[in-house]
């Protein structure tokens, strides 16, 4: 098993460098091979990353020209805010720069009602919310914005292998 230890300083420097300039965890494996003919596995990458402590960057993807289609009459921001919306914030999704153990992809949700939740994606495509409050359901608007704002935010990180 490889480990952060088994790393020098000059290797640990390029590591940190190669993350702030937007590198993921494939791309930091074949660097370490290419450069320091380390082979690594992706899960002990993963380990190494998480001790130590990389911050991964997501890079912003590269805005598409919009094509109007009848579904896209309404502004995304009146689709993610109701006038019930006492936060005024709609649904907001991130994802975990290093994905829960036993999941391919995993981040955080808020709902326009302001209560949130970890979300996953299993090995096998299977998703799942553990709300913050237990037995919480999203409004069903929610859900569906959710969706739409998961699915643009995994597409727009091709790293991931989705």
């Amino acid at each position: 098993m490889f480990q952060a230890k088994d790393l020098s300083e000059e290797q640990i420097a390029k590591l940190k460098e190669w993350t702030s300039q937007g590198d993921q965890l494939a791309d930091l494996q074949r660097q370490l091979k290419e450069e320091f003919s380390l082979s690594v596995t992706y899960m002990d990458m993963r380990f190494v990353a998480l001790d130590l402590g990389l911050e991964f960057v997501n890079p912003e993807p590269e805005p598409e020209p919009e094509e109007e289609t009848a579904d896209d009459a309404v502004a995304p921001e009146e689709a993610t805010n109701y006038p019930d919306d006492p936060f005024g914030q709609g649904v907001s999704v991130t994802l975990d720069s290093v994905a829960v153990p036993g999941t391919m992809v995993s981040g955080r949700v808020t709902f326009s009602d302001g209560e949130g939740g970890r979300w996953m994606i299993d090995q096998m495509g299977r998703p799942s919310l553990d709300p913050d409050t237990p037995n919480y359901q999203p409004a069903q608007q929610d859900v569906a914005d959710f969706q739409v704002e998961l699915r643009k935010l995994l597409e727009g990180n091709s790293s991931l292998g989705l």
